[in-house]
């Protein structure tokens, strides 16, 4: 019954935070300078019956509150609204440009976890080490380089001079894809490598001074296997928390990197829609934002006891 309640639990916030996301998001729009229609109308001067047309036909006559009713129920139903710049549906945008973006969040998500725990572990068993120093100071440095300015080398250095990868677009075909997305995947991941890497530090170190640990290592238990059961696995705990974290993080910062390397992901085109007043991909990019990140974190919470059992310990007794 308990697990049951706490699954309830946190199905009622993740559908409560879903619910304020959607609000928050749809009526932000009217804080916005400017007016759609006359972005629709491109400079013209209609007749007030055209324009009258117009905003009928996308339902910006109606009141805030039906709007937004209006909008939640063709969510529901999978319609995301028409694009006022593209004159096609949200879906069908989104369809083509989301692609992109998935591939180069998943690619960069890969180096995030590979180098930033490898980093992160190595500078915690090698603390105080020539080693450790040495990783901390890399990724001080690292840290300290904002996406556009990676983007930038990146394409000085290994597209312009070097010739090794290509600097604009997004390729066709897999494996052109995945060779024109290394250099923006990395321009993306460098800023979170730091961060996994310092956070897989601090937390292995707090482990490998507990008590168990050393006891462990003391009975002569291989110092490979106690790190692996128990100061690892339960290092993990923080890990996964700034793991979600990061979602958000990539999915928003990946419009500085799409614009950088030419890509028509929906990282650019969010910049696009926010300049030309169409709300309706605004919207929709957003809330597709909040829920990868309420729904990554919800996953997190859900795993969390599994792979930490202390965790789940802990709620039972609270």
């Amino acid at each position: 019954m308990t697990a049951i309640r706490r699954i309830a639990g946190k199905l009622g916030g993740l559908l409560l935070t879903l619910f304020l996301a959607s609000v928050l998001v749809f009526f932000s729009r009217f804080l916005v300078p400017g007016d759609p229609v006359a972005f629709l109308l491109r400079g013209r001067k209609p007749s007030p019956e055209a324009v009258a047309q117009i905003t009928a036909q996308y339902g910006l006559d109606l009141p805030p509150w039906q709007q937004y009713l209006t909008w939640v129920s063709g969510l529901l139903h999978g319609d995301l609204g028409r694009s006022l710049q593209y004159r096609q549906d949200v879906t069908v945008v989104l369809g083509e440009r989301l692609p992109v973006t998935l591939g180069l969040v998943v690619m960069a998500g890969t180096m995030i976890a590979v180098i930033g725990l490898t980093a992160g572990a190595f500078a915690a068993l090698s603390r105080g080490r020539i080693a450790d120093r040495s990783i901390l100071i890399g990724l001080t440095v690292l840290g300290a380089v904002p996406s556009f300015v990676g983007s930038i080398v990146l394409i000085a250095v290994f597209a312009v001079q070097l010739g090794w990868f290509p600097s604009f677009g997004s390729g066709d075909g897999f494996w052109d894809t995945v060779y024109h997305l290394v250099l923006p995947s990395i321009a993306l991941a460098i800023v979170f490598v730091v961060l996994v890497g310092k956070v897989t530090r601090s937390s292995m170190i707090d482990q490998l001074d507990r008590e168990h640990v050393e006891v462990a290592i003391s009975r002569g238990i291989r110092r490979g296997t106690v790190v692996r059961r128990h100061v690892f696995r339960n290092a993990v705990g923080p890990i996964l928390t700034v793991s979600g974290m990061l979602v958000a993080g990539l999915l928003v910062s990946s419009s500085i990197v799409e614009a950088a390397f030419g890509l028509a992901g929906i990282g650019s085109l969010l910049v696009q829609s926010v300049d030309r007043l169409d709300f309706p991909v605004v919207q929709a990019i957003v809330l597709l934002v909040v829920t990868a990140f309420v729904l990554v974190n919800a996953v997190i919470d859900v795993l969390e006891p599994w792979i930490d059992p202390r965790s789940a310990a802990g709620a039972g007794a609270r």
